[in-house]
């Protein structure tokens, strides 16, 4: 009977219950497409975020005050602290090893630097001050569980442009900084002749580099070219690291020598720029990470505020679906107020009479929010494809939020028509007063 009584229901005013499942299905879509989009967008924002370049610095602990002018390393070759290029494949052992993106060794060292004049020519070569880069560009990293990681410069400053190709690592080339080329006539294919205290070496130039900074100056070579120049096989002085990470919140910017076990285990479970850190510290004994805080900031700051925005207006369709709800249901409501009289006056209680209300909306629920998680999915693939090239996936969590939303929402928003419809005496009814 009471089954029987819920679908009479639905047959007989139709009217009230689609305005009343539309606006659900409209509030769920939106709702669906924007957590579905939040759900996703950490993952797509930090992967684009990379494209800002690394935002780890490691260094050696004992490493002196560097002496730089114009982006040129004026300290003596054999000044400083130097870290052993063969621990590098740590770096793919840590806990996060997976949010590695890239990591590229460097090798700066002061060089005196000339093309070699051609055979017409009669105008000698004039030597240019500058610094030659050493670091790689595609290479092949031993990882202690037998894998191999390729990785290079291109992972960690992806806004490098080179016009022509790469060096190989390990060969006798280089790529010059378009400034570099443009003072020395350095083309593609020119050989360069470069001297450092009486080490000598002669590079093909392969590409010309563009990337808007000190190294449009320079000479980026293979990090072993660099080594053979400054007298340093097999290490190098600074690594850039760049990493997906998870902004940093108030728990994640505390000291982790405060916390308790508990909480240190959390914060080092966590992707935090800080905890990553730590971690590639652990590994790299002798070494001083520090985070580029203007990488770092910014990344954070943007994906908050993206996912504060999609969050409000969850909210906001939330609020929207509970208003239409609340105002279809109290029209429903005053309609069958003599069929609430009647059912009163045959014995039926308030709790009965507000079960068989609430029965009906979480019905309606159950409907709305299937329909408008399917229509979300849809709004979703169709935002996540146009602003973030990618679309987020069909998710049974996602489906299962959606629903118990929808059944919130319209409890929420006929709670009041349902107690008053439940407060209803019949006599005054029958009568019709």
């Amino acid at each position: 009977m009471f089954l029987r009584l819920v679908a009479d229901s639905f047959s007989r005013r139709p009217r009230h219950k689609l305005l009343t499942g539309a606006a659900l299905a409209l509030g769920m879509a939106v709702a669906t497409a924007a957590i579905s989009v939040s759900l996703d967008v950490g993952d797509r924002l930090a992967r684009e975020f990379r494209s800002l370049g690394a935002n780890l610095v490691v260094t050696a602990q004992a490493d002196s005050l560097p002496l730089e002018i114009g982006g040129v390393d004026y300290r003596p070759v054999n000044a400083g602290a130097y870290l052993p290029e063969s621990d590098l494949g740590k770096l793919k052992t840590i806990f996060w090893r997976n949010n590695i993106v890239g990591f590229a060794p460097a090798l700066e060292v002061p060089v005196e630097a000339w093309t070699k004049p051609s055979q017409t020519s009669s105008t000698p070569a004039i030597a240019e001050r500058t610094t030659l880069m050493g670091t790689w560009a595609n290479h092949s990293v031993s990882i202690p569980d037998g894998k191999t990681y390729v990785t290079g410069i291109e992972k960690t400053n992806p806004w490098w442009q080179v016009d022509g190709r790469w060096f190989k690592d390990g060969a006798e080339e280089c790529v010059v900084g378009k400034s570099f080329a443009a003072r020395t006539g350095a083309k593609i294919g020119s050989a360069l002749n470069v001297n450092a205290s009486g080490a000598n070496l002669s590079l093909v130039v392969t590409g010309i580099l563009s990337g808007g900074g000190a190294e449009d100056d320079s000479i980026v070579a293979p990090l072993t070219m660099a080594q053979k120049m400054a007298g340093k096989t097999g290490e190098y002085r600074r690594l850039y690291v760049s990493a997906l990470t998870k902004p940093e919140d108030e728990f994640g910017r505390r000291d982790p020598t405060t916390l308790a076990q508990a909480d240190y285990d959390r914060w080092y479970c966590t992707p935090y720029i800080s905890s990553i850190a730590l971690q590639i510290r652990q590994v790299l004994p002798g070494a001083d990470v520090r985070v580029i805080r203007r990488v770092a900031d910014g990344e954070g700051a943007i994906l908050t505020r993206v996912r504060t925005l999609l969050w409000l207006v969850t909210l906001a369709s939330l609020l929207a679906a509970a208003l239409a709800v609340g105002a279809s249901s109290a029209a429903s409501v005053i309609e069958r107020r003599t069929e609430i009289g009647l059912m009163k006056a045959l014995g039926a209680g308030s709790g009965t009479v507000g079960f068989l209300l609430a029965a009906e909306q979480l019905l309606l629920a159950l409907l709305g929010g299937g329909l408008g998680y399917s229509l979300g999915i849809l709004l979703a693939r169709l935002v996540g494809q146009k602003i973030f090239g990618a679309a987020p996936e069909f998710s049974f969590l996602v489906l299962s939020v959606i629903i118990g939303l929808a059944a919130v929402v319209t409890l929420l928003g006929s709670a009041i028509p349902l107690r008053r419809a439940s407060r209803y005496e019949p006599a005054p009814i029958l009568r019709g007063e």
